[in-house]
């Protein structure tokens, strides 16, 4: 369906006429200058005598983004920066809904794609057209020739099993929130070089390597206009509060340690008072950990806790819902067809909500008005009570599921896939700590073994989901212990990596807590890293497997610390 086709007529010249009555921009310089040239060009396009390679639809992001960055190290500060810049990105599509450039091309490893270029920081609008002129330019050339690409790579491989459209038309959405205002953020960066170096400076002890503290403030104002007509401009905060330290155990081992603090204002950030005894905290489980066993190979029961338990669910469900994903032939499609059928235990239901801004009081990493597709996100249920119900899905459709949900995201300057937002795992039948390790005891003595493993803490982890390889997981814990059947206490132990498959590792999950952790992050995918959260009860796990973590093997520094 080209630009010019009856079906788009009528589009196209409402979508005209909004370009210069809308009053939605009339407070941001960069909206109008968008929307003129996207206009101009989309008119120019029209013109084009060859109408086979003539775009069916143009969009313009720009991601805006405004942050402040302090880091210090031992008590003293290591940078102080502010910045600003702003990232287009183009996207032009040839052909039609039904069939576009964007199909994928089988048995191929390139994608190609326009690079992100930057726009100035100042509303000049000259400027800005030019280069929104000569990227999208590059962005058409590269589109004509991956669709003869595609429609070579159809014509010669077999049948595709799903034949789903390559987009879906999305209805034109107007949204406009005004500028955030940095007084809310009450963000001083004099006044957090001094407190960071604080933080930082309780780190100095003779074991420990290297101790850090910083603090990242991000205000991102997002736009996004559509030859269908979206007009979007809409705010994200982020500001992340970290502190960690890295100790050398004496076989070469690095261990590190490392604690975090989400929020979209610095009002809901900790106290002086709880970040430093969090680094105490780390501090003295650095110490235990250097002399800590390293663990061998194990099969057996595990209990995660509320934070490992929420990355688990990201890396071994979260990505195997993402419905751009199963488009692709070459994807293991675990889930794609089992909706209806149960494939998490009848106790646990999992949804994927942007829409929020926090969840039981706290603060969450994943929440967007609306995706980097112009479509409103919305709260989807996953699973229920067991039960698949439906995926997450961007303007790529899949059999059975023909409409966006909201989760086309991508970071600047990379085209939107489906993606995750906030995961929120929960449980109807919720069991207190004390019960979780009876139940994990009981299961030891049965299976016949001495101990298993309290997974307290994780970095994250990566998964594989495609064909060509094992579709396994890795979780990266940084503290566990082992949890003796014999009621000893738990013993800290290193070397740890906690490695399976998503479907036998389902069918081991028993029990679910009745406290809720969250861990709040960044995902990185095919569309670049974007935030996220995870949220999860306790889990109890009749058997996992972990494997000996890599490690360093360079010796402990020659020269006794300074």
């Amino acid at each position: 369906m080209s630009i010019l086709s009856p079906q788009n007529m009528r589009l196209f010249i409402f979508f005209v006429g909004l370009f210069f009555t809308s009053p939605l921009s009339a407070q941001d310089r960069l909206m109008d200058v968008l929307k003129a040239e996207l206009y101009r060009e989309a008119k120019e396009f029209r013109a084009m005598s060859d109408s086979a390679d003539r775009p069916y639809f143009i969009s313009f992001r720009v991601d805006a983004t405004k942050s402040e960055t302090v880091n210090s190290s031992f008590g003293s500060l290591v940078y102080s920066r502010a910045s600003h810049h702003r990232v287009f990105t183009p996207m032009v599509r040839i052909g039609s809904y039904r069939f576009d450039n964007y199909h994928q091309i089988r048995e191929s490893l390139v994608f190609d794609r326009t690079a992100p270029s930057y726009l100035p920081v100042e509303d000049s609008e000259d400027a800005i057209r030019q280069t929104v002129w000569w990227m999208t330019d590059q962005a058409y050339k590269n589109a004509v020739e991956r669709y003869e690409k595609a429609r070579s790579n159809i014509a010669v491989k077999v049948e595709e099993e799903d034949h789903s459209d390559d987009y879906t038309p999305q209805k034109a959405v107007k949204y406009f929130e005004p500028e955030p205002d940095a007084r809310y953020l009450r963000f001083k960066r004099s006044d957090w070089e001094k407190k960071l170096c604080r933080y930082s400076a309780a780190f100095a002890e003779p074991d420990i390597m290297e101790g850090w503290a910083n603090i990242s403030l991000q205000t991102v104002r997002k736009y996004y206009v559509s030859t269908e007509g979206a007009e979007i401009a809409h705010n994200q905060t982020y500001i992340h509060l970290s502190i960690g330290a890295k100790v050398k155990a004496n076989d070469g081992m690095d261990l590190p340690l490392s604690y975090s603090w989400f929020a979209q204002t610095t009002a809901h950030l900790p106290s002086d008072r709880v970040v430093l005894a969090k680094i105490a905290q780390i501090a003295e489980r650095l110490k235990m950990m250097k002399q800590a066993p390293v663990v061998d190979a194990f099969s057996g029961p595990a209990l995660l806790s509320a934070e490992a338990a929420g990355v688990f669910f990201h890396e071994i469900f979260g990505h195997r819902v993402e419905g751009q994903r199963m488009r692709l032939e070459s994807d293991g499609q675990t889930f794609k067809n089992k909706i209806g059928e149960a494939v998490l235990p009848e106790f646990l239901t999992v949804y994927m909500d942007p829409t929020i801004s926090e969840y039981k009081g706290m603060d969450v990493n994943g929440s967007c008005r609306y995706d980097d597709e112009g479509v409103k996100s919305e709260k989807v249920i996953l699973v229920e009570n067991g039960i698949l119900k439906g995926f997450l899905m961007s303007r790529v459709p899949l059999k059975g599921f023909p409409a966006s949900n909201g989760h086309g995201r991508a970071a600047p300057g990379l085209d939107p896939v489906t993606r995750q937002s906030n995961l929120i795992v929960e449980t109807s039948a919720p069991k207190t700590e004390k019960e979780l390790r009876q139940a994990m005891k009981e299961e030891l003595i049965r299976q016949g073994k001495t101990f298993g493993y309290y997974f307290a803490s994780v970095t994250g982890g990566f998964t594989q989901t495609g064909r060509y390889r094992p579709n396994a997981f890795n979780i990266t814990p940084t503290e566990v212990y082992r949890v003796y059947a014999d009621d000893r206490p738990d013993e800290l132990v290193r070397g740890v990596d906690l490695v399976g498959t998503p479907l036998a590792m389902f069918s081991q999950i028993a029990l679910a807590g009745d406290r809720y952790g969250f861990f709040n992050g960044t995902c990185g995918a095919e569309s670049g890293n974007i935030p996220v959260s995870c949220i999860s009860p306790m889990l109890f796990v009749k058997q996992i497997e972990i494997q000996k973590q890599n490690k360093s093997q360079s010796k402990l520094p020659l020269l006794p610390k300074p």
